[in-house]
């Protein structure tokens, strides 16, 4: 049985100056289509169509907590958390299509 994962990730903007933090049960074209309205209304706003910060958990509530934590979190530290693992801010959409 294949097991399956909770995607939190950060999207940003062209210019890198806005973040986002999400979740999603499938990454990939999922992300930039989100089912909640008003996140839509927010990423179609601000042009958030770079994901350049993911992590898999494989246990839903534990993703939701993350994804929570992530957003209390202040800029510096998301930036810290990015540029550890994306020093480049590249746009990591690839690897899921």
């Amino acid at each position: 049985m294949r097991e399956e994962y909770y995607y939190i990730y950060i999207l940003t903007d062209r210019h890198n100056t806005i973040l986002y933090v999400g979740g999603a049960s499938h990454i990939g074209r999922s992300i930039l289509e989100p089912k909640n309205e008003e996140d839509d209304e927010y990423i179609r706003k601000f042009k958030l169509q770079k994901l350049i910060y993911y992590e898999a958990i494989s246990n839903p509530e534990t993703a939701e907590f993350r994804k929570k934590q992530l957003k209390r979190w202040r800029r510096e530290w998301k930036i810290n958390l990015i540029k550890a693992s994306n020093p480049s801010f590249k746009d990591l959409y690839y690897r899921f299509n």
